[in-house]
């Protein structure tokens, strides 16, 4: 509620706009991934952002016939938005622990993080 408020879109469009600007380009499937969203819903999620103008999908040059996404100007102004929201919400966040115990959670994920990585499941 809080994205709709502020930016102006649901939820599962920021996430993908946050995605498709932190990781531009990508395909849907690697959206999907990086949104942790279904396909339909990120193919869903696009479409809205490509009509509202925030997105550009794209033939990817890799795969003819994939396609691309990318931020347009508007969406940059959008991506902005978003990551001002997402840092102002990670800070509330964390503000429950101590500096100390944020210096913990930092490297016990960094710890799963890698743990995860090594022990993902093949494609």
């Amino acid at each position: 509620m809080v994205y709709e408020e502020e930016v102006g879109i649901p939820i599962s469009e920021a996430r993908c706009l946050a995605a498709i600007g932190a990781f531009h380009p990508l395909s849907v499937n690697d959206l999907a991934m990086r949104a942790n969203l279904n396909k339909a819903q990120a193919s869903r999620s696009t479409q809205a952002l490509v009509e509202q103008g925030l997105v550009l999908k794209q033939a990817s040059e890799v795969d003819g016939r994939g396609v691309v996404l990318s931020l347009t100007p508007k969406g940059c102004e959008y991506w902005d938005k978003v990551m001002v929201v997402i840092a102002r919400r990670n800070e509330e966040i964390l503000s429950a622990l101590t500096i100390d115990e944020r210096e913990q959670l930092s490297v016990l994920l960094d710890r799963l993080l890698q743990h995860a990585r090594q022990t993902s499941l093949p494609e």
